[in-house]
Order: C-alpha cells, then structure tokens, then sequence
C-alpha cells in the first residue's frame, strides 16, 4: 500500500510548527475548515526560523588526504562531505545541519567548546583514523556514529563499541542504507521535540492507576503534564457548537461502514466532546491528552466517550489516549515524533493454541499508516463494558508486521514484542475492535511479565524495533523483548 511506503520516515519531512499544527488546526476556526477533508497535518507548512529548528552538529571525521589509509590515498573527502550534507539536508528539512570537518581528537575539543545551542551530533566517519568520535560522544549529548562503509568501518567498529561499553548516548549506524541514517537523525529530533510539548490530563489523581508524577515525566522527556478538572472539560463541553458538533458526527456516520447501537444524538454528544477536548489542547499548545473517560462517564462526571475523538486526534498525528493512562499517553506521544503511524492502545488477550496475542479496545485508528496513508473502514458501536455512548470498531489491515511497546518511566525500560496481522474478530465479548496478531518470538514468554507491567500496550504498524532501541539509548532506557 502507497501509505506503508511514504510513510516510514515522514517525521523526517516534518516541522514542529506542522507536528503542533495537527492539533491546533483542529481546534481553531472549525466552521472555516471542511472537516477532515484533508489531514490537519498540512494545514501549515511554512518553515521555520532556524532557531527554532533541531540544530545538528554534522561532523565529518577523517585524516588528509595524503595519508595512505581507508578508503584510500587521495579521497576527495571534500566532495563527499558535500554529498552527503546535501541528501540530509534534502531528507531532513526540519534539521539545521551544522558541518565541520575534524581530523584529530583535538580539533574535536576545540569544536566542543566553541560549540553554543547545539541538540546534538552526527558524525560521520569518512576515514581512518581521527580519535575524534568518542571524544564528542564524551560531551553527553544525544549523538550518532556513522559507518561511511568501507572507509570509516575501523574506527567505528572501535568508538561504537567503546560508546557502548561506556552507555553513553550514542547511535550507530553501520548500513549501505541511507533511511537508518535519517531514521537515527528522527531520534535526535524527538528528544528535542519533547522538551517543547505538552500533554493534557483530564480528571486524573495521584491514587490514580495510570497516574505518573508530573516531574519524573518531565525529567526524564521535558515534557510538560497540564491537569485538567473534569469541570474544565465541561465548561468548554457546554460551550461548542451545536452545528459544529453536528457537522463533525454527520462526517463520521458518511464514513462509517455501519453504525450498530448508537443513536445520531450519541454520536453528536461525542463530537462535542472531541471539539472540547481540541479546544483545550489549542488552549495549551498541547500535542496530547489523555482522560479518566471510565471513571468520569461511571460518576456521571462527563456526559460523553471520548473514544471516536481520540481515534480522530490519533489519525490526525496527534495523541489522544485512553483512561489516563501516562504510560501509554508518554509512548505514543514519543513514538508520534519518530514515526507517522498513530498507536493503538489495548488490554491484550492471548491465545497460546493459535499462536496468538489479540489487541482489544473501544477506540482505534482509522489510518494506521499516518494521516497521509488510506483510512480503513470502521464501525461506530456502543462502548462495550457499559453498553453505553459511543465507541469505534476499526477493521485493521491484514498481513502487515507490528511492533508493540510501552514505555515505563518509573522502571526506565520500554517492554516490547512484534508479530503478524491476522484476523479482526468479531466477538461481542470484551472491546470493540479486537486484531489477531500472530507472535514473532516465544508465546510462552510473552506469558512472564503482565504481573510486573500494567495490562495496556500500545500496537504500532511497522517494524520499529530499531527505532525503539535507538531512543531508549538517548533516553538511557533497558529495552526488554517480552517474546
């Protein structure tokens, strides 16, 4: 499918004022917008000021040219250099390239101390032997070592496994193919893209399940944690539009497939409450909210499911995330800068005769290749515990690989597992969408550690075990492989 393709590094075309825009656009001027038209992702596309860009320090490593060592006596390193700034840039529009060339240890000390506002290093290695690159990676910002094959391989091989051996935050690439590179660079870009965002928590607590204190969140990502009352919520609720909320349900009743159980009124209610909670993100400049939805639709503290909104906000590449759950709120809100793929929470079911692990919710995307990707069908029911409101059932792709995870803050580890799309099941017990996915790896140890986590993961469409990896090494993160 054509959104699987142009999709894998599209954070890599992105800036922040499109990521934030996503959100914002939602909110804003709704009458003026025909709704959901076109992804909010685009409505904004202006470039930014430099300043306000991801600022790399692209540091070339290699002797003089004279020197007979790798690639080779008389390389044009110049012209290589050149290249290569060029198809970054080119791919990284976002990213403020920075290059310099260093050819010893001490020209890497000198560019570290008159280095100012930098968010990071890629250094590629061009030839043998400079002793520059451990010397950066000293300077413990987010960095990555690149292999230009077969003329810094040595050296690489020896700095990257010293880097290692040293946990420091270091990438490395070693690949004839092009995208790791911009894939690794995308990481460097969400460490400082969430050092600028801001999640909404509505109607949360401290004894709350899915409650994380706001300053472990903010330590370890800089992110922001606003809380929002359930009073506050409903004050913006009471104040939307009726026509506005019409409009935007009437948009998903023509695109679903069926409607089941809720009445066009339901349907009306949940609108509002997506245009309420958009309200309160544009409010805050936030990229993700999250809400207490069980506990505030059981005590009456809200009138509305916010489930059909949060599918929209996810398939819009924003982050709406159910239960007030943070660590599911925190993984999305991170995986949403490294890939353009929205998340899908569930509460797993596994069937060890099958092979099979089955993700099951009340919500999910409808365009799990990003919002530039084809929309799968879906069906709006009731929310399935209660019976009640209005939920999603999307009927998910089929033959495709995913990658589940969830990050931790409090453990430091990102929990993950992948597998193969198989089968939507429709099974009236339990949440409403339900997708088999056959398990890569071990069934039997996926079994080992629900008593250690909590019962949620978030499912990503796409091989992103790299990708996962690679953060959690600037994040000083444990990667755990349940399966």
């Amino acid at each position: 499918m054509s959104g699987k393709i142009n999709s894998r590094n599209r954070a890599c075309s992105l800036n922040r004022r499109q990521f934030l825009g996503s959100c914002s656009a939602g909110a804003a001027g709704l009458a003026a917008i025909p709704f959901f038209s076109r992804s909010l992702l685009a409505q904004s596309a202006q470039p930014l000021p430099s300043a306000d860009k991801t600022r790399l320090r692209l540091v070339f490593t290699h002797r003089t040219p004279d020197k007979a060592t790798w690639p080779y006596k008389g390389f044009d390193y110049q012209t290589r250099e050149k290249e290569l700034t060029e198809k970054l840039r080119q791919a990284c529009p976002h990213i403020d390239f920075l290059p310099i060339t260093v050819q010893s240890a001490d020209d890497a000390k000198n560019m570290l101390q008159n280095d100012k506002n930098i968010d990071g290093y890629l250094v590629y290695m061009l030839g043998l032997w400079s002793w520059a690159p451990l010397e950066i990676a000293a300077a413990n910002l987010p960095t990555i070592f690149v292999d230009d094959l077969y003329g810094g391989s040595g050296e690489f091989l020896r700095a990257f496994a010293a880097a290692r051996r040293k946990k420091l935050k270091v990438i490395g690439v070693s690949s004839s193919r092009f995208e790791d590179v911009v894939d690794a660079v995308t990481c460097v870009y969400c460490v400082k893209m969430l050092r600028s965002s801001v999640i909404l928590e509505v109607g949360s607590r401290p004894d709350w399940w899915g409650y994380l204190p706001y300053p472990l969140i903010e330590e370890h990502f800089g992110t922001k944690v606003v809380p929002i009352t359930f009073d506050q919520l409903n004050e913006v609720y009471n104040k939307i539009d009726p026509e506005q909320a019409r409009q935007c349900a009437q948009r998903w009743i023509d695109n679903a497939e069926k409607i089941v159980e809720p009445t066009t009124d339901e349907i009306r209610k949940s609108a509002a409450m997506y245009l309420a909670l958009a309200s309160l993100m544009q409010q805050h400049n936030a990229r993700a909210v999250t809400v207490n939805c069980l506990d505030g639709f059981y005590k009456n503290k809200i009138t509305a499911y916010p489930c059909l909104g949060f599918s929209q906000l996810n398939d819009d590449h924003c982050v709406g995330a159910c239960e007030a759950d943070m660590n599911c709120t925190v993984t999305m809100l991170v995986m949403s800068y490294l890939t353009s793929h929205p998340g899908f929470i569930s509460d797993p079911v596994i069937d060890t005769s099958k092979n099979q692990i089955i993700y099951a919710h009340c919500v999910a995307p409808k365009k799990v290749f990003g919002p530039d990707g084809p929309a799968n069908p879906y069906h709006i029911r009731s929310h399935s515990e209660d019976r009640s409101g209005a939920a999603v059932r999307s009927i998910l792709p089929l033959g495709e690989i995913t990658t589940t995870i969830l990050f931790s803050p409090q453990k430091r580890q990102i929990i993950l597992h992948q597998g193969k799309t198989v089968a939507n099941i429709d099974e009236e017990k339990a949440c409403r969408t339900k997708i088999a996915v056959e398990v890569m790896g071990d069934i039997d140890k996926l079994l080992n550690y629900w008593d250690q986590w909590t019962w949620h993961r978030v499912t990503y469409y796409g091989d992103y075990k790299q990708h996962v990896r690679n953060i959690a090494t600037l994040l000083d993160y444990e990667v755990i492989e349940e399966a």
